[in-house]
C-alpha cells in the first residue's frame, strides 16, 4: 500500500499526537540505590494510557510488567542487583511510538544498611511541626495547596515548619533529648485540619507548607551533627481521600470497599468506618465480620483504608519506607494505626524494612488497653507465636502504663487497684514482652490529653514530677511531648484536638512568651523545664537507666520504690504518692541496696543516708545514685 506525502503526513502526526496524550505524569519511586538488599524495584508509571505501551526496554533487567485494568498505569519490576550507580533509560513503546525515561541508581551513604535505630539509650521528643516555630514564614501558605495558615483557628494550619525545628535544635539537645519525633511531614491536601498531616496527598513529596524534601533530608543532617536521630511518622494503614491516586486508583482492589455498603457513596461508594476494636485481631472467637471492620474500616472518611493483600500497594508502601530511610538517612519509623493493618500485610512490610536495615529500630501504635494485647504486636511474641504469627515488629507503645500515668498520681490515698498499685501492676507483666527495653514509655503525646491540663494533672507540678520521674527512670524508651517541660495546658475533651497541640511559645515572631529561652520562661514553665532537664541529662550518661534490670517492691502507703541495676552500677527510685510524708524501713529493700549505705538524690542534689530508715516527704521523688 502507498501513501500520498499528505497522508503520510497526517498518519506521523497523528501518531505523535496520540503519543503526545501518554505523558509520563509520575513515576515512582523516582530513584533507587545501588547495593540494596531491596534490588527488584517496581517502578508505577502513571500518565493518561500509559498503559498501552506494551513493549518495555531498559538497560536494567526487566522481570516483571504489569498491566491493571486501569490503563493510565504501568507497574514495571526491574532487578537493580550488581549494578553500579548511575542513570539507566527505561523506554516505553508502542505501534513504533517510544519514550524513555532515566531511572538513576545512585551511591549510598556509607554504612548505610547497618545504620542504628534508636533504642533504649535514648529520649524521645515528640513534636508537631506545625505548632512547634515558625522558621520560614513565607511558605505559611502555598498557592498549589488548598488550605491556608490561620493561627487563630484551633484546627487550622498554623505555619509551623522544618526550618522552625531546625533552628530549635539546641534547645532540645540542651533540654536532654536525643532523637526528635516529628508527627508526618509529607503533603497533605485536605481541605481543613491538614496540619495533623495522617491523611496524606503525595507519598514522596514533603508538604511545601513545611519546606522540601532537601530541607527534610538537612533536618536529619543537622541532628546527626548534633548526635541526635531522626524518627520519621510512617503510615501504612491508610492515606487521604485527596491523595492524588484516589482521582485515578491503579486498581480496584487498591483501596478496601464494602460491597454491603453499595450505593452509599460519600466518600466513595463503599465505605464503611472501621470499628476500631482491634482487639478482634488476637481474638480467637471473633466473628469474620467483626475482623473485617476493624482491619479493613477506613479510620475515618478522609482516610481511605489501603488493600495491603494486593501485592501492588504493599510493595508500593515497602519501597516508599525504603525510599525515606536512604533519601534522608532516618534512623528509626513510628508506625501509626499499626494495629489497624491487615496483619499478614503490616508484617511482610515490616520484615521487608529490618531485612534491609537489621539494626533499624520500628515502634508500632499498639494503642491497647491490656498487656498482653500489646505485646501480641512485637516481634517474637510467644503470644502471637500460638496462632503462627509474627509482625517482625522491634518495638511497641505501652500504653497500659500511660492509662495508668493518667490515674494514679490523681489518687492519693492506694487502694487494692488505685493509686501506685496501677503502676507497679503495670510492670508486673513484662514477662509477656520478649524485648522489654524495646518499649516506648510515655506520659503523653498528641492524641492524649496533656498530662498538665485541665482534667489531668491540672496545673500541679508535684504530679508531674511524679510522672516524669518514673517515664525516665523506668525499663524501656521515654518519649516526651513537646510543651510538657514547661507545663503547657490543654483539653482535649472540652475544647478538641487542637487545644492539646497548642503553638510552642516562642515558635512565632512576636510571641510576647519565648519559653525556647531561660530569660524568656515564667517561673512556673522555668519550674517544669529546670526538673525536665536535670532528669533527662542525668539519664542520657546513666546507661544503667538504659538496659539495667529493673527490681520493684509493691508499693505500701502509696510510696513506690524500685532499683535499676548492672555489674557496675544501681539507681534507687523512691516515688511517693501520698501527700503526707513516709517513712521506708530500709531493711525492706536490702535486696536493691545490695550494701550500698547511701547515695546522691540527683533530683535535689542532696546526700542519702540509707542505713535504717528513709524519710521522704509527700508528693515527693527520689532518684539515688548509689554509684
Amino acid at each position: 500500500m502507498k501513501f500520498s506525502n499528505v497522508a503520510l503526513f497526517l498518519l506521523v502526526y497523528f501518531a505523535f499526537a496520540k503519543a503526545g496524550t501518554a505523558q509520563i505524569q509520575h513515576m515512582e519511586p523516582p530513584n533507587w540505590w545501588a547495593g540494596m538488599e531491596h534490588s527488584q524495584v517496581e517502578i508505577m508509571f502513571h500518565g493518561n494510557n500509559i498503559g498501552e505501551f506494551k513493549n518495555v526496554n531498559s538497560d536494567l533487567e526487566i522481570l516483571n510488567v504489569r498491566h491493571t485494568e486501569n490503563p493510565n498505569y504501568l507497574f514495571v519490576m526491574v532487578e537493580t542487583a550488581n549494578k553500579p550507580a548511575g542513570f539507566y533509560d527505561i523506554t516505553l513503546g508502542k505501534a513504533g511510538i517510544k519514550m524513555s525515561k532515566n531511572f538513576s541508581l545512585q551511591e549510598r551513604d556509607e554504612n548505610s544498611q547497618q545504620r542504628t535505630g534508636f533504642d533504649s539509650s535514648d529520649a524521645i521528643y515528640l513534636l508537631m511541626p506545625d505548632r512547634f516555630a515558625n522558621g520560614d514564614p513565607s511558605n505559611d501558605s502555598v498557592k498549589s495547596m488548598t488550605e491556608k495558615v490561620n493561627r487563630a483557628d484551633k484546627g487550622g494550619r498554623h505555619g509551623g515548619d522544618i526550618q522552625g525545628i531546625i533552628d530549635h535544635l539546641d534547645y532540645i539537645k540542651d533540654l536532654g533529648a536525643t532523637a526528635i519525633w516529628s508527627t508526618p511531614l509529607l503533603e497533605d491536601n485536605d481541605v481543613s485540619y491538614s496540619y495533623h498531616t495522617y491523611a496524606q496527598s503525595d507519598l514522596y513529596n514533603i508538604d511545601p507548607r513545611y519546606g522540601t524534601n532537601e530541607l527534610y533530608r538537612k533536618l536529619a543532617d543537622e541532628l546527626h551533627s548534633h548526635d541526635m536521630k531522626l524518627i520519621m511518622d510512617y503510615v501504612t494503614n491508610h492515606w487521604g481521600a485527596t491523595h492524588w491516586m484516589m482521582k485515578d486508583l491503579p486498581t480496584e482492589t487498591w483501596i478496601h470497599k464494602f460491597p454491603d455498603n453499595k450505593g452509599k457513596d460519600f466518600p466513595v461508594e463503599g465505605y464503611a468506618n472501621s470499628s476500631y476494636r482491634q482487639s478482634t485481631q488476637m481474638d480467637p472467637n471473633a466473628s469474620e465480620r467483626d475482623k473485617t471492620y476493624a482491619e479493613k474500616g477506613w479510620f475515618v472518611s478522609t482516610m481511605p483504608d489501603l488493600n495491603q493483600s494486593e501485592p501492588l500497594v504493599l510493595n508500593y508502601l515497602i519501597q516508599n519506607a525504603i525510599w525515606w530511610i536512604e533519601y534522608a538517612g532516618l534512623d528509626g519509623l513510628r508506625v501509626d494505626t499499626y494495629s489497624y493493618n491487615e496483619k499478614d500485610g503490616i508484617a511482610a512490610w515490616t520484615k521487608a524494612i529490618m531485612n534491609e536495615y537489621p539494626n533499624f529500630n520500628i515502634v508500632g501504635e499498639t494503642w491497647l488497653h491490656d498487656q498482653a494485647q500489646i505485646a501480641y504486636w512485637q516481634k517474637d511474641s510467644p503470644i502471637s507465636a500460638i496462632q503462627s504469627y509474627n509482625t517482625n515488629l522491634p518495638s511497641v507503645m505501652d500504653f497500659t502504663l500511660h492509662d495508668a500515668i493518667l490515674e494514679a498520681f490523681k489518687e492519693p490515698e492506694q487502694g487494692w487497684d488505685k493509686g501506685m498499685i496501677r503502676v507497679y501492676e503495670n510492670f508486673v507483666n513484662d514477662f509477656l514482652y520478649p524485648d522489654i527495653d524495646n518499649i516506648m514509655v510515655f506520659a503523653g503525646n498528641h492524641d492524649t490529653n496533656r498530662i498538665s491540663g485541665d482534667g489531668v494533672y491540672n496545673s500541679n507540678l508535684e504530679n508531674y514530677k511524679l510522672a516524669m520521674t518514673l517515664v525516665l527512670t523506668t525499663r524501656g524508651i521515654p518519649q516526651l511531648y513537646y510543651g510538657d517541660e514547661i507545663g503547657m495546658m490543654g483539653n482535649k475533651g472540652t475544647n478538641g484536638d487542637g487545644d492539646i497541640r497548642r503553638d510552642f511559645p516562642g515558635g512565632w515572631e512576636n510571641d510576647v512568651n519565648n519559653a525556647f529561652h531561660k530569660t524568656g520562661r515564667t517561673q512556673t514553665q522555668e519550674n517544669y523545664h529546670g526538673f525536665t532537664k536535670n532528669l533527662l541529662n542525668y539519664r542520657k550518661s546513666k546507661p544503667v537507666l538504659h538496659t539495667g534490670k529493673l527490681l520493684q517492691y509493691v508499693p505500701e502507703e502509696n510510696c513506690y520504690v524500685y532499683f535499676r541495676s548492672n555489674e557496675n552500677s544501681r539507681v534507687m527510685v523512691v516515688i511517693n504518692n501520698n501527700v503526707a510524708a513516709v517513712t521506708l524501713d530500709l531493711s525492706r529493700f536490702v535486696e536493691g541496696l545490695n550494701g550500698k549505705n547511701r547515695g546522691i538524690d540527683i533530683i535535689s542534689n542532696s546526700q542519702i543516708d540509707l542505713n535504717k530508715s528513709l524519710k521522704v516527704a509527700g508528693k515527693t521523688s527520689l532518684v539515688i545514685d548509689l554509684d
